[in-house]
């Protein structure tokens, strides 16, 4: 299996990121969060700038966004301003759901695997190709081997190597 190195990038990394450098130390891509919450005034502040830099530095670059959804209509509403927020960019990476809040995972496996795939089905409608970001252990509870064979995986497991047994695509 080959292996390339990325970055997820946020405003946590700050305003002014040396993309060239990045670039210069061996990272391929970049994964930027767009946002989160179905708010277009929840977009990241960083990521119109990062995107642009990273892009002149000749990084691959995908986006994600961080889910708070609570139903199913909240879910359409984050996808409608996830596709705002990403409107007249490219992208060679893929566009990531982000789910990582406990009270969505409290709602149990059919509600998680359901907003993955209204997000996901949302982002493949408009052309984009979907993955899901989640960590290890709530994937294997709370997403469906269906849900989760549909989408491309980017699995969060703080590791010396990913112990999740399915195919995934990110670490």
């Amino acid at each position: 299996m080959a292996t390339t190195q990325g970055l997820d990038v946020s405003i946590w990394q700050g305003y002014n990121i040396d993309f060239n450098k990045v670039k210069a130390a061996g990272i391929n891509f970049v994964i930027l969060r767009a946002g989160f919450g179905k708010y277009i005034s929840q977009k990241d502040p960083t990521f119109e700038g990062n995107y642009k830099r990273a892009k002149a530095a000749g990084l691959n670059v995908g986006a994600y966004w961080y889910s708070y959804a609570q139903s199913e209509a909240d879910t359409k509403q984050e996808a409608d301003v996830f596709m705002q927020a990403i409107k007249g960019k490219t992208f060679e990476m893929p566009l990531y759901f982000d789910l990582e809040e406990n009270t969505q995972f409290n709602k149990g496996t059919a509600f998680c695997s359901k907003i993955t795939e209204i997000f996901c089905g949302a982002l493949e409608k408009n052309g984009y190709f979907a993955g899901l970001y989640i960590s290890r252990s709530p994937l294997q509870q709370y997403i469906s081997a269906s849900t989760a064979k549909k989408y491309a995986l980017w699995i969060a497991e703080y590791n010396t190597k990913c112990n999740y047994g399915g195919s995934y695509g990110m670490w």
